[in-house]
């Protein structure tokens, strides 16, 4: 019974070799799975880490290359600014002299004194020649005029009928009375002038006035006894008959100056010879125009064909002023014998030359 029932003493003292394998077996497996967990985790681990480095790595250059460059701020120091002392300077006055309105004008002796002493002392007098003039020579300006580019001391200068002229600023007061028309007066006279405004240098400054019973600058338009100067009119009248009557109605009008170019040039010679003679020889009023002018000619060449009523008066008049103003006034009398003692007086009373100009286009020059 004990023996069937396997109670006998060899079964419970003797353990069963089979349980024994299974049991180590197991325990080997779990020792070699968890092993491998091990190194599974440890080398997931380390995958993690690299691909994390070579993220960063990359990031790095991305960031490196896309980085903006900041310009650094410059801060500068300076130190507080000294105390500059003022220094005073004394002022120097200079004193610049006039130039001559003309070398061909005379010039007055003077005795200055600066003290009450009974003595003076005179001032010295320097003398200039007056250049000469070729007679009856219509195609003589004058040789060896310029051989530069200026005219002598003054910058700038011209001639006109023989007339030479050193100066700055020159004023022509011209006849453009209806009687020019006779004997080819008017063609001599246009071809003249233009044969002056060729010899001008660039630089001069010029004034140029026309008259007749009106006077006008040169350019302008008359109709009448108006003038339009651009957007303005001028106004002028008779007071009573005959040419000699014309005066100023209103406002007068002013000359300005203008510097020579080749342009100026060649527009004035177009003016001249397009511009229409018109009625009328009253000489007095474009003279006076012309010393109105701001700052005055030092040199006006004044020209025309007649003597008018009241002529005598105005010779004087103008001639008085010109000379207290040391304006020059050269003198042509176009085939008018009448007109020659009153121009006479005005060119030598300032100190100016005088010619006649004959029929056929020849000069003779007048002396004092």
């Amino acid at each position: 019974m004990e023996t069937a029932l396997g109670n006998s003493p060899n079964n419970f003292n003797h353990p069963n070799p089979m349980n024994s394998v299974t049991s180590n077996s197991t325990s080997a497996a779990r020792a070699k799975l968890n092993q491998q967990r091990r190194i599974s985790t440890v080398v997931s681990l380390i995958t993690a880490i690299l691909m994390l480095v070579l993220i960063g790595l990359i990031l790095a250059i991305i960031l490196f290359h896309i980085e903006k460059d900041e310009t650094p701020a410059i801060v500068s120091y300076s130190a507080p600014a000294d105390e500059i002392e003022e220094v005073k300077k004394p002022t120097h006055k200079t004193e610049v002299s006039r130039k001559p309105s003309a070398p061909s004008a005379s010039m007055s002796r003077v005795i200055a004194s600066t003290t009450s002493s009974p003595v003076a002392v005179p001032v010295p007098e320097f003398e200039v020649p007056d250049a000469s003039v070729d007679f009856g020579n219509g195609e003589d300006f004058g040789d060896g005029w310029s051989t530069g580019d200026s005219f002598g001391s003054g910058g700038g200068g011209t001639t006109f009928f023989g007339q030479k002229v050193s100066a700055e600023r020159i004023a022509y007061v011209i006849d453009f009375s209806a009687s020019m028309k006779g004997q080819n007066r008017q063609g001599l006279m246009r071809d003249e002038l233009c044969e002056s405004l060729d010899k001008m240098n660039p630089g001069l400054d010029l004034g140029m006035i026309f008259f007749a019973g009106p006077a006008w600058v040169a350019g302008d338009t008359v109709k009448g006894g108006v003038v339009t100067s651009g957007r303005k009119e001028y106004k002028w009248a008779r007071n009573g008959n005959g040419h000699s009557k014309w005066e100023h109605d209103g406002k007068k009008q002013p000359v300005p100056w203008e510097e020579m170019t080749p342009l100026k040039i060649k527009k004035l010679k177009k003016i001249v010879q397009e511009t229409k003679l018109i009625g009328g020889t009253v000489w007095d009023n474009p003279l006076n125009m012309a010393l109105d002018m701001d700052p005055p000619p030092q040199m006006i060449y004044f020209m025309t064909d007649g003597a008018a009523q009241g002529s005598d008066i105005w010779a004087k008049e103008v001639a008085k002023r010109a000379k207290e103003m040391g304006v020059t006034v050269n003198c042509v009398a176009m085939m008018v014998p009448k007109a020659i003692k009153d121009l006479k007086h005005l060119a030598f009373e300032t100190g100016g030359q005088m010619t006649i100009v004959t029929e056929g286009g020849k000069r003779e020059q007048i002396e004092k």
